[in-house]
């Protein structure tokens, strides 16, 4: 890529750099990537989706991808979901490109057709094969119905453009349905659409080619192509570029990479992927074609993004979460302050795992993303003074919004930095992103003058002598010590003091209680003393080869051994890590099991002593009721899927009970959290009014998500 000499003085010239496609300009680099936010399936939230794509391409964003609209109602996520098939439907479009267009941004609306990912009986794909994250079965289609869909695409894409969109992308990754016609694992075809490479990728040639011709030579058409689908029989190496260089000819303006299917096993945006972990495929794609090529996947800084361009490993990076963590991403890279952007830490727990909940999707870092007409930081029209006690997220949250607003804000910290549980979190294998959000809010705290006194706990006191007009108690959690006989002893430890550095484990440890932090401890345990997120040791971990070599880029997963013995126990007798995050709770569970920590679930905890940990371990019986089986063994499949969990829940008896006695050297506990709000009780008694958020309000595992939308919130009422 050539850099223009308007752009080489600045910070990132690449990264900056205009896109000038002949019949339009992209002012730079930055593609908004596609991203399922809820408010797409209702009519009535338009509004908001429009202030939340506006807020994106005020901040520079250079282009924006909607999240997927069906072209036909087969191709519906579900019943009602997100779709434009007819022109009825323009109008709401309008207040969306009206909208961006406004901020001298440019849009497109991707084209998504689920295929057998479809939540409905009424699924169709290439072939009559389930997919293992849906309950129905699909419908291969005919020939009639696969020349209909093509009609749809087409259809689709020709009321985008009469909406006021700049373009199209067409969803071929993923796992989604075309991506389905393309893989021998869904493909069983006999006819011209199926059987060889050619036949398989027909109808993705076919849709771009309809497409082109229903919206003339000047819109963008962007293709998203599955460059390495991660599961077995996916596309080879060369069937990716035969296709690449097929689209390009069926008029497509440029490639934007997919990698994986959502039923693959292999981890591909959450927080322990590295960073660009795939962008290579990008540089080694646009060598084979003349038209410009979109890298993604785990990007989240300028310097990260400029070192993509600058090498060769693409024309554009697309980005998703990181513009939902800051839409002011591209505005501070232009300032040459990436130190003030709020970095996307891949967590997904308020994103994804809300769109796969069918809750609308917002930002753990940012709980104003999604909400951009309802959350917001007015300035004050009286400032206050305002004491917040606590810098952990809940407190930095509220503090910096406070401060925004304007109010004259003084923080409390007891401990020597800020961070709270994140200055915990940061430390586990995979979470180093989490110090992105403590450098983030370091560097606003000081931009915003806010006073910060580290090293201070603040007593009653204190803060009655400042008569402050405002008091925030944002005091946390601690670590809640179970009632076992023998928890005193030598071997037991915190989660705080094993993860901090203040005990050390031995060769063999059982951790008591398997929430999220046990999970994580676990996975503390069970690597190296210094984990970083290394990109050779992580493809060799979870079976990451290279597409020209293996079908879909799978090889034999060789994770790295652990170093020590690890127990995870918990009470319930239910499997461990269910209650984690939708999106993210299996690579967990996938992680622990490679690693070969061995779980025990129904456990009462008798004693600890120097023999170790003496448990009463309670294993179940599971059956289904006899009645329900009586009647869900007449009905249809897709019927039985729809019964009420309360028809279906699974009975329980008693198997056997067992004393158990681990012979450990370490026992961590994980067996959850307790308000810190002694400060708060003493205001209260001297009738001083306080606000409390966070952990000090409710004490619960990894809940960053409530903590800093708690504080934000409240910052926004005062």
């Amino acid at each position: 890529m050539t850099t223009p000499a308007s752009t080489a003085d600045r910070a990132y010239p690449y990264l900056l750099a205009p896109l000038d496609l002949g019949y339009t300009t992209l002012r730079n680099r930055v593609v908004m990537g596609s991203m399922h936010t809820g408010m797409e399936d209702k009519a009535a939230e338009f509004p908001d989706l429009a202030a939340f794509f506006a807020a994106r391409a005020r901040g520079g964003v250079g282009l924006i991808i909607t999240g997927g609209f069906a072209p036909t109602l087969e191709g519906m996520f579900y019943p009602g979901a997100s779709k434009l098939t007819s022109r009825r439907e323009l109008d709401r479009h309008r207040l969306i490109t009206d909208a961006v267009h406004a901020e001298g941004g440019k849009i497109a609306l991707q084209i998504l057709h689920a295929g057998r990912y479809s939540y409905h009986p009424m699924s169709v794909s290439a072939s009559a094969i389930k997919s293992p994250i849906t309950p129905f079965k699909p419908r291969a289609l005919s020939e009639w119905g696969i020349r209909r869909t093509i009609a749809g695409f087409a259809r689709t894409a020709s009321l985008a453009q009469e909406a006021g969109y700049d373009g199209v992308e067409i969803m071929g990754s993923e796992g989604y349905f075309i991506n389905q016609f393309l893989a021998p694992r869904t493909n069983k075809r006999t006819d011209r659409w199926g059987g060889s490479p050619e036949n398989r990728r027909r109808i993705a040639v076919e849709i771009v080619r309809a497409v082109r011709e229903a919206v003339g030579p000047e819109f963008i058409i962007v293709y998203r192509i599955s460059v390495l689908d991660l599961v077995e029989e996916g596309q080879t190496w060369d069937e990716v570029v035969d296709l690449a260089r097929e689209i390009e000819a069926a008029g497509a303006t440029m490639l934007n990479l997919g990698i994986g299917w959502h039923e693959a096993r292999v981890p591909t945006i959450v927080t322990s992927v590295p960073r660009a972990a795939f962008v290579s495929l990008a540089g080694r794609l646009k060598k084979d074609v003349s038209i410009p090529v979109i890298a993604t996947n785990r990007i989240n800084m300028p310097e990260i993004a400029e070192d993509i361009l600058a090498r060769g490993d693409g024309d554009l990076v697309s980005m998703a979460r990181p513009l939902l963590a800051d839409p002011d991403w591209v505005r501070k890279a232009e300032r040459d302050a990436d130190e003030e952007i709020n970095t996307c830490i891949a967590c997904n727990q308020a994103c994804l795992d809300h769109t796969f909940t069918r809750t609308r999707a917002s930002c753990l870092v940012n709980p104003r993303a999604g909400y951009e007409t309802e959350l917001i930081l007015t300035p004050v029209d009286r400032v206050k003074k305002v004491a917040v006690v606590g810098a952990g997220p809940a407190g930095l949250a509220c503090a910096t919004a406070l401060a925004e607003r304007g109010h004259v804000v003084d923080l409390y910290e007891a401990q020597d930095s800020i961070g709270g549980q994140f200055a915990i979190a940061q430390r586990i294998p995979g979470k180093e992103e989490f110090a992105e959000t403590i450098r983030y809010y370091t560097v606003q705290l000081e931009r915003l003058g806010v006073r910060v006194h580290l090293g201070t706990p603040a007593t009653p006191e204190l803060i009655e002598g400042e008569q402050f007009d405002e008091v925030v108690i944002a005091t946390g959690v601690e670590p809640r010590i179970p009632q076992i006989e023998g928890v005193d002893h030598p071997s037991v430890m915190t989660y705080a003091e094993l993860v901090l550095g203040e005990k050390v484990p031995g060769d063999s440890v059982a951790v008591i209680g398997a929430g999220g932090i046990g999970v994580d401890v676990s996975e503390f345990l069970t690597h190296l003393d210094s984990p970083t997120l290394d990109l050779k040791a992580w493809q060799e971990e979870w079976g990451v080869g290279d597409p020209a070599e293996t079908r879909g880029g799978l090889t034999t997963p060789q994770p790295e051994p652990s170093p020590r013995e690890v127990f995870l126990i918990q009470r319930k007798t239910s499997t461990i890590g269910r209650g984690l995050g939708k999106t993210t709770g299996w690579v967990h569970r996938a992680a622990l099991k490679a690693k070969g920590v061995q779980q025990i679930t129904g456990a009462t905890y008798d004693r600890i002593d120097d023999a170790g940990l003496h448990l009463t371990v309670t294993t179940m019986k599971r059956g289904v009721p006899r009645g329900v089986q009586k009647v869900t063994a007449t009905l249809p499949g897709p019927l039985k899927q729809m019964l009420p969990r309360s028809l279906t829940k699974v009975a329980q008896e008693v198997d056997r009970v067992e004393q158990v006695t681990l012979p450990v050297d370490t026992v961590v506990l994980c067996a959850g959290q307790e308000s810190v709000r002694t400060l708060a009780d003493e205001l209260a008694a001297r009738g001083v009014r306080t606000h409390i958020i966070g952990g000090a309000d409710v004490a619960a595992e990894l809940d960053a998500k409530r903590a800093i939308r708690q504080g934000t919130e409240l910052a926004a009422r005062l």
